[in-house]
């Protein structure tokens, strides 16, 4: 499992330091489980927020911000030095990797142990969704293969794990461990790929954003 998307480093740094909300930290860390980039780019940021704190606590020298500059530098050198290497159909944590139906351990609280015991809602024709019952923001998606979901932006952020199937947008092509990683900039229309329905676990901080009144319509009632 290599994924090509990976999480923004305002992300990684926010994970770092326990500063994202609850429901964007589940997603991040299901992500981290099945991405050893995304883990490197951690644990550089928790050495750059080490070195932050010890300038706090004391004036900053010339060696603390040397070293500050060579793990940013460090991370840009990783992030443009990312391997191509085909991935499987089911993103996994290395438990996971022996019981494809076991869930990323960081969504076990809130959704259950495995995808055969989830207990999905319709939705719309071709998507059934799940919100986790102590994080509402929290929400598991599964839209059926060749399905074009409504053109829409962000109110404010939205990160998106993959976990099984694939979709296409503006973006690219996101495949079992990616994540979408995203602001109130970005408008795209997800179009799920054909195969096997894409099952992916999203954190909002505000809601959608759509173009078309029937998705306007259903947005009032699934609070999307």
């Amino acid at each position: 499992m290599n994924p090509r998307h990976h999480l923004d480093p305002a992300t990684v740094l926010g994970f770092a330091t326990s500063t994202l909300a609850p429901e964007m930290s589940v997603v991040a860390a299901a992500h981290l489980e099945s991405c050893a980039h995304c883990r490197e780019q951690l644990r550089s940021a928790e050495r750059l927020g080490g070195l932050l704190i010890e300038q706090q606590l004391s004036p900053p020298s010339e060696e603390h911000r040397q070293a500050a500059l060579r793990e940013a530098m460090l991370g840009r050198l990783d992030a443009q030095a990312l391997p191509a290497v085909p991935r499987d159909e089911v993103a996994c944590s290395p438990r996971a990797a022996h019981d494809p139906d076991r869930l990323p351990s960081a969504l076990e609280p809130h959704f259950g142990t495995s995808y055969r015991s989830l207990k999905w809602r319709w939705m719309a024709p071709g998507v059934h969704c799940i919100r986790a019952p102590d994080l509402p923001s929290l929400i598991m998606l599964k839209i059926a293969p060749g399905k074009c979901l409504p053109m829409h932006s962000h109110g404010n952020s939205e990160l998106t794990q993959i976990l099984r199937g694939a979709y296409n947008d503006s973006l690219g092509h996101f495949a079992p461990g990616d994540v979408a990683d995203l602001d109130s900039e970005v408008e795209h229309q997800p179009v799920t790929t054909p195969g096997v329905a894409c099952i992916c676990v999203s954190a909002l901080d505000a809601p959608l954003v759509f173009s078309g009144w029937f998705a306007r319509k259903l947005q009032q009632v699934f609070k999307l």
